[in-house]
């Protein structure tokens, strides 16, 4: 055989023999199936209900306990100004001196008057008494002893005028002593000695205000006021077992004043202006820290609820439509429920109807599935059980 001849031989035989190895390890491979889709993870909270305040937020000014305007009585110069602008006064206490001389003169006067009429009713006493028994053996008239009596008559009624005038001239005289009729914090004094005041005068010398305890005034709408009472007659909300109205302030600086106070009245008729209806509140006030005219933020809590339901906020969902949903796992399987939204509380809705107690609400992983489908339950946490406030800012 030729070298040639071999050679294509060799070449022949080396294809058969690769073609062979190649066809023997193709019907050895294994058969590669499909992949199968892994469900989805989402995670849930469990509801629970718990206790829920319920609080309105209002905005309010601060008014003195008990305000007093100082006008005179009586009309004179001032001669003496007798406080320290700025400082706590006492009922009773002396705040100007008017010039008393002509009350005093007054006084004399009337003193004066008195002790004639005293002197006249003795005179007309012993007249009448001596004619009584004059008439009896008739010495004298009947005529006379009728006008003995009446003079004497007329006598006591003159001795009980000269009194009355010693009494209200001793009354002017006092009014030239002006004096605080309340404790409290006087302000400026629009007079300085050597005015001339009249009694009565619309100008008032001074003004003091009891600041301890203090008022707080505010106001809340109709709107929120007539939800609040369809709330408490429908049983969603219970009314504060107590029957007093704690309330805590906050003040312009952002702080919260220390000192809880209560609610003293409710008003019974509604501003046309605004819509509104008053409240005030009653606050101790030590420290003077509050003073009349600040505008403060009262924080009232109204009614609780026992049962309240919440979730978070990132968990609802709203439609174009304003429908408000959450997803919700059943056996497994995602389910949608409608909800009913009261308030906001923080970060989470206040919800009525919709949902019950164990419920398990998607919280994460929601925006990946649809309703019906089967998804796996990372581990699940409740809602905390610990009581909360929903507060509802007004103005």
């Amino acid at each position: 055989m030729s070298i040639k001849l071999f050679a294509k031989y060799l070449v022949t035989a080396t294809f058969v023999v690769y073609v062979a190895l190649l066809s023997l390890l193709s019907g050895c491979s294994p058969q590669v199936s499909a992949p199968v889709a892994a469900q989805p993870r989402v995670s849930v909270i469990n509801v629970q209900p718990r206790s829920q305040v319920l609080t309105s937020e209002l905005a309010g000014r601060t008014q003195a306990f008990m305000v007093a305007e100082i006008r005179p009585q009586v009309g004179g110069i001032v001669q003496q100004r007798l406080f320290t602008e700025g400082a706590e006064v006492k009922a009773g206490q002396s705040l100007y001196q008017l010039d008393s001389a002509t009350y005093r003169a007054a006084l004399a006067e009337a003193q004066a008057t008195l002790a004639k009429a005293r002197a006249t009713l003795k005179s007309a006493q012993a007249t009448a008494k001596r004619n009584v028994q004059l008439a009896k053996i008739d010495a004298i008239s009947q005529q006379d002893n009728e006008d003995a009596q009446a003079s004497l008559l007329s006598a006591e009624a003159e001795l009980q005028v000269a009194q009355a005038g010693v009494d209200t001239a001793r009354i002017n005289l006092a009014y030239t002593r002006i004096t605080s009729s309340i404790n409290g914090r006087i302000e400026t004094s629009t007079v300085t000695p050597g005015a001339l005041v009249v009694a009565n005068q619309d100008t008032a010398l001074t003004t003091v205000q009891q600041l301890d305890p203090i008022y707080v005034d505010v106001t809340q709408s109709t709107t929120e006021l007539l939800r609040l009472k369809r709330d408490l007659a429908s049983g969603v909300l219970q009314a504060n077992e107590s029957g007093e109205v704690p309330i805590s302030l906050k003040l312009e600086d952002g702080s919260t004043y220390p000192l809880e106070g209560r609610l003293q009245f409710s008003g019974v008729s509604v501003s046309e202006g605004t819509g509104t209806v008053t409240l005030r509140a009653q606050f101790a006030n030590p420290d003077r820290l509050l003073l009349p005219g600040m505008y403060v933020r009262a924080v009232l809590e109204q009614a609780r609820d026992d049962k309240a339901i919440l979730v978070p906020q990132r968990a609802v969902s709203r439609s174009a439509s304003g429908v408000t949903s959450v997803l919700v796992v059943v056996n497994g399987k995602v389910e949608q429920r409608v909800l009913t939204i009261d308030r906001a509380v923080g970060n989470q809705w206040w919800v009525t109807s919709g949902l019950a107690a164990g419920d398990q609400v998607i919280v994460e992983g929601g925006q990946k599935v649809r309703v019906g489908t089967e998804v796996l339950v990372n581990d699940s946490t409740s809602t905390s059980p610990a009581p909360s406030v929903a507060v509802v800012k007004e103005g």
